[in-house]
C-alpha cells in the first residue's frame, strides 16, 4: 500500500511554484493574523530549500522579520497595511520577473 504525504509535505511541495507561494502568502497577508503570516513564510522558505541557502543578510532579516511577527505581532508589521488600506491602497504579492 502506498504511503500517503503528509498535509505539510503536500504543502511544502505545493509552494515550490512561485505563483502558488505568492498567492499563500497574499492571502495570509489579507487575513490578517502575523503569526500565520510567520508560519507561511517558514514554509515557503522550506519549499525553496531553507533558509540555509540564502545570504547572511537575507537570514538577519528573515529572522527579525519572524521575531516581530511572533513577539509584537499586529503592533508592527500590520500597522502598514491599516495606513495603506486607510489610503485606499493593499499590500500585494506578486512572483518576481527575471
Amino acid at each position: 500500500m502506498p504511503r500517503s504525504v503528509s498535509y505539510h509535505e503536500g504543502l511544502v511541495k505545493h509552494l515550490q511554484d512561485p505563483l502558488e507561494a505568492a498567492s499563500y502568502i497574499e492571502v495570509l497577508l489579507e487575513e490578517g493574523d502575523p503569526k500565520m503570516l510567520g508560519k507561511a513564510l517558514k514554509n515557503v522558505i522550506e519549499a525553496q530549500g531553507g533558509i540555509e541557502q540564502f545570504p547572511a543578510p537575507v537570514k538577519q532579516c528573515y529572522e527579525q522579520l519572524d521575531l516581530m511577527l511572533s513577539e509584537q505581532g499586529e503592533i508592527e508589521f500590520y500597522c502598514l497595511k491599516k495606513l495603506l488600506e486607510a489610503l485606499g491602497l493593499q499590500l500585494a504579492v506578486t512572483v518576481k520577473s527575471v
